[in-house]
């Protein structure tokens, strides 16, 4: 009884790993080798061969020395396995071909979604900067803005001119004026003061006696 109850396997001792009696082999180089026998299989030196193998099979079993003498049956039965061995080693080069195949699409799309991403944030900054900018004065602005207060104080200082122009005509045209008005008042005096001037010349020199 208390062998039997030693036997039983206990919860808290981890089981021991059982032994595989299957042939244990390495996939990767498995996998490498029916990688190089299909691409050795899709080559046109395997066709000579092939050819050449089975004319001197040919060849050899129609002489005395035939050792295929069945109507080339252990021919057929080569050709056969050669056939059911060179599926399978194609089929697993191309499960490993479509298994890089996946894994390249798989990195090609994380690629892309990296990049769709570095985009987006690229836009982003972009229009961050073309708000922040929008309220700067560039170069352009600056340019323009100034060619108008130029523009404009040309404009301000042409009417000023013509303004003082204006005065100083004036101005001289009220002094013509004046210098007329005082000249009339000059000779019009000078006409008042003239008959007197003449009445006096006509009267006797005190002393002289004038002739009956």
């Amino acid at each position: 009884m208390a062998e039997r109850t030693a036997r039983r396997p206990r919860l808290d001792v981890p089981a021991e790993q059982r032994r595989s009696r299957r042939p244990h082999y390495d996939p990767d180089a498995f996998g490498k080798l029916s990688e190089r026998i299909a691409r050795f299989l899709g080559t046109a030196k395997f066709l000579v061969y092939m050819t050449a193998f089975i004319v001197l099979w040919v060849v050899v079993n129609i002489t005395p020395i035939a050792f295929d003498p069945y109507t080339f049956t252990f021919l057929t039965l080569l050709l056969s396995l050669q056939a059911s061995y060179a599926a399978p080693l194609i089929l697993l080069a191309q499960n490993r071909q479509a298994d890089r195949d996946r894994i390249g699409s798989d990195e090609d799309r994380a690629q892309n979604a990296r990049l769709m991403a570095e985009v987006e944030y690229l836009t982003r900054e972009l229009a961050a900067l073309r708000q922040a900018t929008g309220e700067i004065v560039t170069r352009d602005f600056l340019r323009e803005q100034l060619r108008e207060v130029t523009e404009e104080m040309l404009a301000r200082s042409g009417e000023t001119a013509g303004l003082l122009m204006y005065d100083r005509a004036s101005r001289e045209k009220r002094e013509e004026r004046e210098r007329r008005a005082e000249r009339k008042r000059r000779a019009k005096q000078a006409r008042a003061e003239e008959p007197a001037a003449v009445g006096g010349l006509g009267e006797p020199f005190a002393g002289e006696t004038s002739e009956p």
